[in-house]
């Protein structure tokens, strides 16, 4: 049986342009420049989960290199520049933001996007299956697929989904997006899938503040799996019972 996102594929790719426009609803429309996200989660390996440790006493809250960086590799925050959108609306798939412990007054500064969690809420609420998860944990929206609902960004806790109301222009191959689509940090899969590391992860290192942790959370050997253990951590919004792939420590 063909399966919806492979019969959308199937149709968009059928002229054999390697980017077309594709029309998917009235006034949405998305550039394809030939891959899916249920092709990218067709290479995922099911035997790693990826996830990042964010180390906050390392965080400047003056820095903001890790959402520059996103937004490089992304091609969103041109949105924000728009006269039609508030700031509120404009596209975000990660933010810093300043967290204030009320018994102490300690401030702490630190990035939050998609959690990628095990048991993604945005998932559970999608109609189409255009919110999916990866083998690897990856959560991910095909936006050949989805209908622009946003059923996904009320689900989400974290605020991490964002909906794109202009019209796109000047796209990066690697992750086309379209108005009228649903959106969020992919973790960078597209880097993950030819051995690189995400662009916030890479920025930080080059800004010399190594605060945000890589790594493969099923290898017991890997540097983030031995953080983990090493040092009290904790997820956002523990209370959901998500296990999200995302933790932080000194917080």
């Amino acid at each position: 049986m063909t399966n919806r996102a492979e019969l959308t594929r199937r149709d968009i790719m059928k002229s054999g342009a390697a980017a077309a426009t594709v029309t998917l609803a009235s006034g949405v429309t998305l550039m394809a420049f030939g891959g899916t996200a249920a092709e990218a989660s067709g290479r995922a390996d099911s035997g790693k989960r990826w996830g990042l440790l964010i180390d906050a006493s390392k965080c400047s809250p003056d820095c903001n290199d890790c959402v520059t960086a996103c937004k490089t590799e992304n091609g969103w925050g041109q949105d924000i520049e728009s006269d039609h959108i508030s700031s509120e609306q404009a596209p975000e798939w990660i933010r810093k933001v300043t967290l204030r412990d009320k018994s102490t007054g300690r401030t702490t500064s630190a990035p939050v996007m998609c959690q990628h969690c095990e048991e993604p809420p945005c998932v559970d609420v999608c109609p189409t299956g255009a919110s999916m998860k990866r083998a690897d944990g990856i959560v991910l929206v095909d936006k050949h697929i989805c209908i622009g609902c946003r059923y996904c960004m009320m689900a989400c806790p974290y605020k991490a989904r964002s909906f794109v109301h202009e019209p796109i222009t000047d796209q990066p191959e690697q992750n086309p997006r379209g108005k009228g689509t649903v959106e969020s940090c992919n973790l960078c899969a597209p880097r993950i899938d030819s051995g690189r590391i995400p662009a916030c992860v890479e920025a930080c290192e080059k800004a010399g503040h190594s605060a945000i942790l890589f790594g493969d959370l099923k290898d017991p050997d890997s540097p983030i799996s031995k953080a983990l253990k090493q040092y009290p951590n904790a997820a956002l919004r523990e209370d959901l019972e998500l296990n999200p792939g995302v933790r932080y420590t000194n917080l």
